[in-house]
């Protein structure tokens, strides 16, 4: 079983993560935001602008054993939903960290999660970059089969 965390370590885990957001959003410009949730929450979102898609925000939380992570990639689709929903579950086969699911309402997400113990600023950096990345190459191809009347106009 992973380890169990306590309340002291998480606030010092919590201390240390806002740190490292705002160290990692000062080296890149296309971090728009990093924000905290209520106190004692131990939640935090980066949002970034994108190329492909206009923000994409990545929300953390911090359990007493896992960072968990997810972005909202798009809507429910409103048609070829078997062929979107396969496209996404191919490529779950080659993504490292992270993987593609159905979240509230039918909208796509993705998301993750790893130990805490392994948690540091190069993690933060390598979660919120390999999200980001992974956004902005497949959205334009699957907002296409999703909504893919919407482009035949």
């Amino acid at each position: 079983m992973s380890e169990l965390f306590g309340t002291a370590d998480l606030e010092l885990l919590e201390i240390n993560i806002t740190s490292w957001l705002h160290a990692i959003k000062e080296r890149y410009d296309v971090i728009v935001a990093v924000d905290q949730g209520e106190p004692g929450e131990h939640r935090w979102y980066v949002r970034m602008r994108g190329d492909e898609k206009e923000f994409t925000t990545v929300w953390l939380q911090l359990g007493q054993r896992t960072l968990k992570y997810e972005t909202y990639v798009m809507p429910a689709p409103e048609e070829n939903a078997q062929l979107l929903y396969e496209n996404l579950l191919r490529r779950n086969e080659t993504l490292v960290g992270a993987h593609f699911s159905i979240g509230v309402e039918d909208a796509v997400f993705l998301r993750g999660e790893l130990p805490i113990r392994v948690i540091d600023e190069q993690e933060l950096d390598r979660i919120i970059g390999t999200l980001y990345a992974y956004v902005e190459q497949i959205f334009p191809s699957i907002i296409r089969i999703g909504f893919a009347s919407r482009f035949n106009k």
